[in-house]
């Protein structure tokens, strides 16, 4: 697949390619340049398009149940002698 450039830097992304990324009108994209000269272009995916990816598998803690298990967490591992 190609797609020519304008005047104005902008090119035409073929259907087989948006339809592959998902890509809808007014979508942003993000563009990488690797070491080796190649370029890759991933769509940038909105915060609202993630609600409910993730399923529910059991309770949910507060925010007070949290900050004290994170450093009893931390301390449990350093016994085990785990550092990562």
């Amino acid at each position: 697949m190609e797609s020519a450039l304008t005047i104005k830097g902008q090119a035409t992304i073929p259907k087989a390619i948006r339809d592959h990324l998902h890509l809808a009108p007014g979508d942003r994209l993000k563009f990488f340049i690797h070491p080796d000269g190649s370029v890759v272009i991933l769509p940038k995916i909105p915060t609202s398009r993630l609600k409910g990816i993730l399923q529910d598998e059991g309770p949910t803690a507060s925010l007070d149940e949290m900050e004290k298990a994170s450093p009893e967490g931390v301390a449990n591992r350093m016994k085990r002698g785990h550092r990562g």
